[in-house]
Formats: C-alpha cells, sequence, structure tokens
C-alpha cells in the first residue's frame, strides 16, 4: 500500500522474505541439535540442515535485493541506524555463551576436563591475522567507493569475501581434525564450549559473507547502495571484534 502527496513520497511495504528466512533459521539452528542430540536422529537433522541452509541465503538475497531497489528511500535512511541496535542484540547472545564458559570453567575442579585433546596456538593466530586483514581490506574498499572508484571496491570487496571464506575454511579444518580425533561437542564440558562458541561465531562470518556476496553481484551489475555497503562494514567489523574475545577465551585461557 503507498500513499502519495506533492511534496513527499511515503511507503508502507510488505515483503516475503521474513517468514522464510524465519522458517529457515528454526530448521538451520534449534530443529537440527534437538533431532540429533536430543532424539538421537541424525538423518532428519541432516534434512532439518538441507532446508534451513537454503531458505536463510535465498532469503536473505530477496531481502537485500529488495533494499537495494528501495523504491521509497526507507533503506538509505536507516539501515545503518538499525544496525547497531542488531549488533548489541547479538553482542547479548555472545555474552551469554561466555559468561556460561566462564561459570563452567570457574567452577570445575579439574580443566580442561579429560578427553580434551591439546588446543594448537599457530591457528588460531593465523585466523585472527586473515579476520583482522578482511576488516582493512572492507575498509579500504569503502574509501575506494567514496571516492567514487567502484572497480577498485569490487577489488577490495572481492578479497575482503575472499579472505573470510579462507576464515571459514581454518575453522572447518579444524573441526575435522578435532572430530577425526574423537573430540566432539558431547565428550566433555571442553567439547560443549568449544563448539557451540566458535560455530555460533562462525556462523555470523557466514552470515557477513552472504552480505557481502549480495552487495558484490549488484555492484558489478554497476548499482550499488553505499548505506547497505556501510552497515555490511560495520556488522563485519563487530564479527572481527568478538573474534578477539572467542580467541583469548576458548583457545588461551
Amino acid at each position: 500500500m503507498t500513499e502519495h502527496s506533492s511534496e513527499h513520497t511515503h511507503g508502507w511495504e510488505t515483503s516475503p522474505w521474513p517468514l522464510p528466512l524465519a522458517a529457515g533459521i528454526l530448521f538451520l539452528l534449534p530443529l537440527p541439535f534437538s533431532f540429533h542430540f536430543v532424539y538421537k536422529n541424525s538423518l532428519m537433522a541432516m534434512l532439518s540442515l538441507g532446508l534451513g541452509v537454503p531458505m536463510v541465503i535465498i532469503s536473505v538475497a530477496g531481502w537485500t535485493r529488495e533494499s537495494l531497489e528501495d523504491k521509497y528511500g526507507w533503506a538509505s535512511g536507516y539501515i545503518v541506524g538499525a544496525m547497531p541496535f542488531f549488533i548489541i542484540a547479538e553482542a547479548f547472545i555472545f555474552i551469554a555463551f561466555l559468561a556460561a564458559y566462564w561459570v563452567i570453567k570457574l567452577s570445575a575442579g579439574v580443566w580442561p576436563p579429560p578427553g580434551t585433546p591439546e588446543f594448537p596456538v599457530l591457528i588460531p593466530i593465523i585466523m585472527t591475522i586473515i579476520l583482522v586483514s578482511s576488516s582493512i581490506t572492507i575498509h579500504i574498499g569503502e574509501g575506494k567507493l567514496e571516492e567514487g572508484d567502484k572497480e577498485g571496491f569490487i577489488k577490495w570487496l572481492g578479497l575482503t569475501i575472499l579472505l573470510g571464506t579462507v576464515f571459514l575454511c581454518f575453522t572447518a579444518f579444524e573441526w575435522s581434525h578435532f572430530i577425526h580425533e574423537g573430540f566432539l561437542i558431547g565428550t566433555n564440558a571442553k567439547g560443549t564450549v568449544f563448539y557451540s562458541i566458535t560455530g555460533f561465531h562462525a556462523s555470523h562470518v557466514f552470515v557477513g559473507l552472504a552480505i557481502f556476496l549480495c552487495i558484490l553481484l549488484p555492484a558489478i551489475a554497476g548499482k550499488v547502495s553505499k548505506p547497505f555497503v556501510q552497515a555490511g562494514s560495520i556488522y563485519w567489523h563487530f564479527v572481527d571484534i568478538v573474534w578477539f574475545f572467542v580467541v583469548s577465551q576458548v583457545y588461551f585461557w
């Protein structure tokens, strides 16, 4: 429904994407955990993930496309201001994870508990360097966009996506190594903490990459929304900052 006047244009829009996004998150997070750990049904957990992942990706892409079209200017006016509120909500979830970890560790008689393998030192340092570098590259990319250098912006944005993807590959490699050693999320409290916190952070990296991909593809076609780029950059810097808490607490404390 839209309302027009001689001086201003106001618009009220409906979007189909929040509903499948919410459903996708349901299939992606709580249902697989419930099927696998509560009901011991790994097949249903995999089917749930198979539904959730494409639903989330398609919904984010569709919602992003609507924001880039920005018929009434609401996205340009509010998306940057709304991002900090979203980040605050996410920060409280991370705080809850870390607080639970602190309570478990400080109340444990022995830490790490028996069955915990030796944690690597070099890999988390490399991952930290990669993620910090990705914050630098997206910052440079924003500068190129402000200068009107769209080709430079696309190059630095692509490099940011590449670095974020390499970071996720390191996470997958490390998980694979630990799983091969028999260190699982249910092995002990350390396993629960490690997979929960690093997995939650990795999911945020994945969302950040999805946002950047939704910016990159229209940018290649010549369509760039500066407020959307700024909001995506703010989110990525948040993911970077949170990693310092994750790596310092989970790996080195």
